[in-house]
């Protein structure tokens, strides 16, 4: 148990909150307000961010796609430096925050920003970001993973940077009563499945990070079995504090962590334009059962302290693919319009990017991938 461990991003949680970014941002810093398809007019949350913002400078960007391109992206980066912002305000889901964090290091960086992306360079500064949270699932409020896509190739890529993490996230959960049922399962499974990343490897001796993810499962497989009550205030809260918790990399802090799951699941983004947690769903069941023996004891003890399971590994599977149909979220990739060529173009993908010995024990090959897809299309 090694680790450094270091978040300096501010929370404010809480019903109202979005009124806190007026003094959370500096009135002589000119703001790029940065968001989406323009949901957040609908929902009010457009109306109270810029009522927080009255006394400031600001301008707009939206437009922002599910899985952020750079080529989007890059238009912003252009009125950063013409209109000289000081500061970026990401108002959405992982997507605009994740595609504000590549504006925030792109901005200040005299080449291309894929370079960050493609490992060419690393991020040596950045604006400043802030962050108001309407989607609960990626944990990208307060961490310092930035994954952006490039259209023209169709890659998804990701990297780390201290620079990333956002100064502060306001996390009002009543703003998500208007979101489609699609983005509240999608979020509880995304969530689910950071936390399995960070879980499911071998057995370590540290029981705090263990039992906080165990906690983290116990609420999400709760929120599933009541998925009658998601448009609660309780049950909104819930999922969001279980989002952020799950990926702001404390459980993960010290132990092992596999990622491989998020690796082909990218890969089946890119080249077939799966929502990012149904690309997970997909794939994680196989991928465990495929790598059962090397995952056993984590499994089995996911099964004992959260599912009330013992000795039978495969109904943990079944019990993890449960909780995501409840909400709604398919476990084969035969659910979708999936052509004979991906087992070719994710391990295709995956070769070029470098991926090709995964996991935490780095033997999840490219001989792993095709039966885990095969697995997962078989009917």
């Amino acid at each position: 148990m090694e680790f450094s461990y270091d978040n300096p991003t501010a929370i404010e949680f809480g019903k109202g909150k979005i009124e806190a970014i007026s003094a959370l941002i500096g009135k002589d810093q000119k703001v790029l307000v940065v968001y989406g398809s323009g949901s957040i007019k609908k929902n009010g949350v457009y109306d109270q961010v810029i009522k927080a913002l009255e006394n400031h400078t600001f301008l707009e960007f939206s437009g922002v796609e599910p899985n952020p391109t750079v080529e989007t992206m890059n238009k912003a980066v252009k009125i950063v430096k013409e209109e000289k912002i000081d500061f970026i305000l990401a108002v959405g889901g992982g997507s605009v925050i994740d595609g504000s964090k590549y504006l925030a290091a792109a901005s200040l960086y005299d080449g291309d920003g894929w370079d960050f992306l493609d490992g060419t360079s690393e991020v040596e500064k950045a604006l400043p970001l802030g962050v108001v949270l309407t989607l609960a699932a990626t944990g990208s409020e307060s961490n310092h993973l930035t994954v952006v896509s490039k259209k023209e190739t169709d890659e998804k890529r990701m990297y780390f940077s201290n620079h990333s993490y956002p100064q502060f996230a306001v996390m009002d959960p009543s703003v998500m009563a208007t979101l489609s049922d699609r983005q509240l399962g999608n979020g509880l499974v995304d969530a689910f499945v950071h936390t399995s990343e960070q879980y499911i490897t071998y057995p370590t001796p540290a029981l705090v990070n263990d039992g906080y993810a165990e906690t983290l499962f116990r609420g999400l497989v709760e929120l599933a079995n009541t998925w009658s009550e998601r448009r609660t205030d309780t049950w909104l809260e819930n999922l969001m504090h279980i989002a952020n918790q799950a990926l702001n990399f404390q459980i993960g802090a010290g132990v092992p962590q596999d990622w491989s799951t998020h690796l082909i699941g990218h890969e089946l983004t890119a080249n077939y334009g799966l929502d990012h947690a149904r690309s997970l769903a997909v794939v994680q069941p196989y991928l465990l059962d495929v790598m059962g023996e090397d995952k056993k004891e984590k499994i089995a003890q996911l099964g004992k302290n959260v599912f009330g399971i013992e000795n039978d590994n495969v109904a943990v599977i079944k019990a993890i693919e449960e909780v995501y149909n409840k909400v709604g979220v398919p476990t084969k990739l035969n659910a979708y319009e999936i052509d004979d060529k991906v087992i070719a173009n994710v391990s295709n993908a995956l070769t070029k990017n470098g991926y090709t010995a995964m996991g935490e024990n780095a033997n999840i090959t490219l001989d792993e991938v095709s039966t885990i897809l095969t697995n997962s299309m078989s009917a």
